[in-house]
């Protein structure tokens, strides 16, 4: 049975806060005097504006409660009925006009209840408004009820007094079991829900993260509902505990319940026609439109929802777009895109610059008894038409899955690779460098386009969009051994006569090694067969290892010499004698992805010590880490290509001789040339294939409709790219007399 109450008329709009919870000596408005900060500037009714007031239709159940200020026009106030103490700012013969919406300002044929208005606003229709704060010129038009209660906490994961634990929201991200939940809040940055999600084992680390987020805010009750200047909020249904920011837009929402909706002026903020979200906080500059669902959620600043996509305890990460598809505990690094309606992404961890082809099911069975796998996927990560992927699975950075049925677990440690399920021969194969050899035209716009895309305006997190940084580098220098070693298996395997026992694995790697850089038309002929990157007795086969190892190796050196030539002068490098100076210094070792920001892993080491030693103590001086190791990740990157670049070559600091650099700085430009040549001839072929010319009657009518390839942006930026590159290489080969 319904639990209706029935109280007498003369307490609606006042006791919004039990006595038991306020402090001595504060009364229920406390709070809300704090929030608006305009309380002094209103003065009461005269009887000539009562009288007005109420020939024009309107009813209170005490005048002596309502507050305007100086400018109060009582003409524009009518038909409304008003409960508690009321505020309202000054009202003068305009009206407001947002997107061919005109209304006069004034408030008209509404319920108000204990609320407080900016000057000239627009109140229209308004069946029940009750305890919100609202701001100068907003627009508020046909909502049916628009209320906060004295325990809202507008979609942050804390308590108020009084209440039990059980009634905090949690996002039970990357597992659906909620082993890995944390407690939303206003504000959280992908590299909180990243270090909060890992470490479960770390209870003390656990715990200053709880400890953080319930002293980001305070359990009194009391706390009104805003609505910033300028937000414009029509025809809709239910918007009940929701805080929203300036210059935003709600138009047609048929739920939003327990919300932060962030949003200002250049980065306003819009949800759109039958949307339903509840329990999440949305960031600036975001856009959720047509139908939308969405349960306990973080959406960070600039992200999309659109067309009916589900959103569910998961956390959305800047500069994504998610439309039609379903989206269940998962954690989603800046940059990712998921378009289509028939897409299911469920329990994975996806670190940015991500693309989900439609029909594509990752994560959509498990290998256990329970609800408890995961999938990790690195930068980059591309599973392309009706991809199905099982629970546990891992990748590597700049991943691409073809289409396929891939029944066990898959565990994939070698960068920019194609995965291809072969049915025919029962055969998992993978492509190691495939995106340089046959798609780079895609590789290099996927790291140009979220540089031009990234439109956060606070920009705390340093995001890494280069497909050539620290994650990717350290992967490719790390599966270079395991192609020694697979080419070495596979020669051995050849050899005729008694099959002798297999070396070990140094002297596999040795063997693999010199013929991957010897004998490269040799291993061609080679059936290369790798271990433990698929949880099945099927065969594994690595593709064209002959021509991924060697380029592998030259991009490390070009990472080195690029990243050389950009911050040498302000890391003081100014001559060769300087260069071995800071060689001999350069580390390397691994980095980790932290929510798009890259660190070194000792740097997330010394993260965690100051947080649990107290040193770091809240999310604000969190936050400000991050900014000071983001504006530390040039010198660290420098030094990490740097020992890449003579790791690669099997060198010490002392060995690295003006030759050997002049070598270096040479093949540089070489490798850069081919990479660019190859972003010209990947993109060439769209307009070879006489299959995607048949379209058109002829190349003109083509060239009409996708445009010429001489006039393509990013491809003439390359080529202006590696001009000045060749210059700068020139000038110092010059300058040092190399």
């Amino acid at each position: 049975m319904n639990a209706i109450q029935k109280k007498p008329l003369t307490q609606l709009g006042y006791n919004f806060v039990d006595a038991a919870w306020l402090p001595k000596g504060k009364d229920e408005y406390y709070l809300r005097d704090q929030q608006w900060g305009k309380h002094n500037v209103y003065r009461k009714l005269n009887a000539q504006e009562i009288e007005i007031l109420v020939r024009n239709d309107n009813t209170s159940d005490d005048w002596n409660c309502i507050f305007v200020a100086e400018e109060f026009n009582p003409q524009l106030v009518q038909h409304c009925h008003f409960f508690g103490m009321v505020r309202i700012g000054k009202l003068e013969p305009y009206f407001l006009e947002f997107h061919n919406l005109r209304l006069p300002v004034g408030l008209y044929n509404s319920t108000i209840c204990a609320c407080d208005f900016g000057d000239n606003v627009v109140v229209h229709n308004a069946n029940f408004l009750s305890h919100y704060i609202i701001g100068n010129e907003v627009i508020i038009a046909n909502v049916n009820e628009m209320a906060t209660t004295d325990h809202s906490k507008f979609g942050n994961g804390i308590i108020k007094d009084g209440e039990q634990e059980n009634i905090r929201i949690w996002l039970e991200l990357c597992n659906e079991n909620g082993g890995r939940s944390v407690m939303p809040f206003d504000g959280m940055l992908p590299g909180d829900a990243y270090l909060w999600t890992r470490n479960r084992d770390d209870a003390a680390l656990q715990q200053q993260f709880k400890a953080f987020t319930e002293k980001q805010f305070d359990k009194k009750r009391g706390y009104y509902g805003m609505v910033g200047d300028r937000s414009v909020i029509k025809n809709c249904k239910i918007i009940k505990d929701v805080t929203i920011g300036s210059d935003a837009y709600l138009k047609g929402a048929n739920k939003l319940k327990n919300l932060t909706i962030n949003s200002m002026a250049g980065a306003a903020s819009q949800i759109g026609e039958g949307c339903e979200l509840v329990n999440g906080i949305i960031g600036y500059g975001c856009r959720v439109f047509y139908g939308v669902k969405a349960v306990r959620f973080i959406m960070a600043s600039h992200s999309q929802l659109k067309y009916g996509a589900r959103l569910i305890n998961s956390y959305l990460g800047n500069n994504a777009t998610i439309s039609c598809c379903e989206v269940l505990n998962s954690l989603i690094f800046p940059a990712h895109e998921q378009h289509h309606n028939n897409s299911f992404l469920c329990a994975a961890l996806v670190m940015g610059q991500s693309n989900m082809a439609a029909g594509a099911t990752i994560g959509s069975n498990h290998n256990s008894r329970g609800a408890d796998g995961e999938v990790i996927a690195g930068r980059g990560f591309w599973p392309g038409l009706c991809v199905s992927l099982k629970h546990n699975s891992k990748f590597a950075c700049f991943t691409l899955i073809a289409k396929g049925n891939y029944m066990q677990e898959l565990n994939i440690p070698v960068p920019f690779s194609l995965v291809l399920n072969s049915e025919h021969d029962n055969t998992l194969k993978i492509m190691p460098g495939y995106w340089f050899l046959h798609n780079m035209y895609a590789l290099a716009r996927n790291s140009w386009k979220y540089v031009d895309r990234d439109k956060r305006t606070d920009k705390t997190q340093l995001i890494e969009y280069d497909y050539l940084a620290p994650d990717s580098v350290e992967e490719m220098i790390a599966s270079m051994p395991l192609m020694e070693t697979a080419v070495a298996k596979a020669w051995y395997a050849l050899q005729p006569g008694q099959k002798p026992e297999m070396p070990g694995e140094p002297a596999l790697q040795k063997k693999g090694r010199q013929l991957l850089l010897q004998e490269p038309e040799a291993v061609a002929r080679l059936t290369v067969l790798a271990t433990d990157m698929e949880n099945s007795q099927r065969k594994v086969q690595l593709l064209k290892v002959d021509k991924a190892y060697p380029l592998f190796r030259e991009l490390v050196v070009l990472y080195g010499i690029r990243n050389l030539l950009t911050h040498m002068d302000a890391s003081g490098i100014n001559s060769f004698a300087s260069l071995q100076a800071f060689a001999r210094t350069a580390k390397r070792g691994p980095w980790i992805n932290v929510g798009g920001q890259l660190m070194k892993a000792t740097t997330v080491e010394e993260l965690k010590t100051r947080i649990k030693k107290g040193r770091i103590n809240s999310w604000p001086q969190m936050h400000e880490a991050y900014v000071q190791i983001g504006e530390q990740y040039t010198a660290d990157k420098l030094q990490h290509a740097v020992a890449s670049m003579l790791h690669i070559q099997g060198i010490t600091a002392k060995e690295l001789t003006p030759a050997v650099f002049k070598h270096n700085l040479q093949q540089s430009v070489y490798t850069l040339g081919w990479l660019t040549e190859s972003i010209y001839r990947s993109r060439e072929k769209d307009y070879q294939n006489p299959y995607r010319k048949m379209a058109y009657e002829n190349e003109a009518e083509m060239e009409a409709v996708v445009g010429k390839l001489a006039d393509n942006g990013f491809i003439q930026e390359t080529i202006t790219e590696l001009k000045a590159y060749k210059r700068k290489v020139k000038e110092l080969l010059k300058k040092w007399e190399l």
